[in-house]
């Protein structure tokens, strides 16, 4: 019935190369579809009722995360917030930066996501981190409400994640070996110093005394870094030495810039002492403020800094697909596919293609969920064209024996299921359709109900808070 409300009690966990953070958010949701239609539950409130302290990962070593002490952080948050693992209905675990590579990492990750909930479990690499910390910061609605090309910055303790947007809508992304935890102080020595930093500058060694001065040469090159990267610079050395896996493609000039994560608070308004932290964070933040006003940059404040990449809630909106779905060698249920967003007009292997680095582990792509607006009435050319586009850009999953699954907003899934089927003999395949999924949602599809016909499907979208409010 049109208006039925509910709430969710949510928990996000994020854990990342600095800190380790947990919020609890109360989701209010309402059925905006009318009384003789299938249910369409939206978010149309979200309040955060607990913030946490600001911890530190804890680490056993170098390459190896606490997962006990994490755990014992998460469960004494619950307990600060007054909830208990069984009064939460859903929620979402990522691990990102430096603590993603860690040899224990999935582990961890997993043991997190038993404490309660439906929750969504991700390693966000690179390229997903980039999403997630510019629309938690509310970067891409700074874009849109300026008119602007804008180029993020979330500048973690490992990395600096770049997200490049034009006026609300993602065109690239990239990252760099550039934090505020890539060099640790303890009791005024040097206590760790990363392969990248140490490689370009010897002089800083474990042990050595850690001053101001000498953490300064390194954090003017990674600030050098963070400018080349911004097009404010001709690339040049700096650029080439941090650089993770890529840049962040500069295919439209960038007028304004933000950022976000640990350092961004140290940019905005870094503390006395230049070690508060225990590491080289409020040193790296005033280098990279004075050179990007030096270069003339309009620079942005989003609505988040350190929090930005945390998760608010996995929410739940539950949808059933019916009348005209396919399905053909598919196990359900499907749990936690992440969503790709391809739009009109793209060439579509190559969007997919795309889509799937976002989600990549050491190169494989694990099943996921292509989403789509679909078309209305195709004649049979049409439906052949988007039936080989579709075969041509899942064949990295097909070839694996992944399924591929296919989600479209308009009354299509049975034919275009069909003619799939056709381009990939024997594969597996799903198409449900009448079914909205955004970039940077997850999916659940339950086994099919009503004799086959309909499929119940769950859409967990990632919200973030803004200070303007819900999105």
């Amino acid at each position: 019935m049109k208006g039925v409300k509910g709430e969710l009690l949510s928990v996000g966990i994020d854990l990342g190369t600095s800190t380790t953070q947990v919020i609890l958010s109360r989701l209010r949701l309402e059925n905006s579809a009318g009384a003789f239609a299938v249910p369409r539950v939206e978010i149309v409130d979200k309040e955060v009722v607990y913030r946490s302290p600001v911890h530190f990962t804890p680490l056993v070593s170098d390459t190896r995360l606490d997962g006990a002490k994490i755990r014992e952080i998460v469960e004494q948050e619950y307990r600060a917030a007054g909830v208990t693992p069984d009064m939460l209905q859903t929620g979402a675990v990522i691990i990102t930066g430096e603590t993603a590579r860690k040899e224990n990492a999935r582990e961890v990750l997993e043991a997190l996501a038993g404490l309660a909930g439906d929750f969504v479990v991700a390693t966000a690499g690179p390229d997903l981190e980039s999403v997630l910390a510019a629309r938690g910061a509310g970067a891409d609605k700074l874009s849109e409400r300026e008119r602007c090309c804008l180029l993020h910055y979330d500048i973690g303790g490992g990395t600096s994640n770049l997200a490049l947007l034009d006026r609300g809508k993602l065109l690239s992304t990239g990252c760099l070996d550039v934090g505020g935890r890539l060099v640790k102080v303890k009791d005024g020595k040097v206590a760790y110093v990363s392969e990248k930093v140490r490689r370009a500058f010897p002089e800083l060694a474990v042990g050595g005394q850690a001053s101001p001065e000498a953490l300064q040469k390194a954090a003017d090159a990674m600030a050098e870094a963070l400018l080349e990267a911004g097009g404010l610079k001709p690339p040049g050395r700096w650029l080439e030495h941090f650089i993770t896996h890529k840049t962040a493609e500069l295919t439209a000039k960038p007028t304004c810039f933000s950022f976000s994560g640990g350092v961004a608070d140290c940019v905005w308004s870094p503390p006395s002492n230049d070690f508060a932290y225990g590491d080289m964070g409020p040193i790296l933040g005033k280098p990279i403020r004075r050179r990007f006003e030096e270069a003339g940059a309009r620079l942005l404040r989003g609505a988040e800094t350190i929090r930005a990449t945390v998760v608010g809630a996995g929410s739940h909106a539950t949808e059933l697909s019916g009348s005209t779905i396919f399905y053909r060698g598919v196990e359900f249920p499907l749990k936690n596919l992440p969503v790709v967003r391809l739009e009109e007009g793209e060439a579509l292997p190559n969007a997919m293609a795309r889509g799937l680095e976002l989600f990549s582990d050491n190169g494989r792509t694990e099943a996921v969920c292509f989403s789509l607006g679909g078309l209305d009435d195709p004649d049979y050319e049409e439906l052949c064209a988007l039936a080989r586009g579709l075969a041509a850009g899942a064949k990295p999953l097909t070839d694996r024996g992944e399924p591929l699954v296919v989600a479209v907003e308009k009354d299509m899934a049975k034919a275009l299921g069909q003619r799939l089927a056709a381009e990939i003999p024997g594969g597996k395949i799903l198409c449900v359709d009448v079914i909205h999924a955004a970039q940077g949602s997850y999916m659940d599809v339950m086994a099919p109900a009503y004799g086959g016909t309909v499929l119940p499907v769950v859409i967990k979208t990632l919200a973030f808070e803004t200070k303007e409010g819900v999105r």
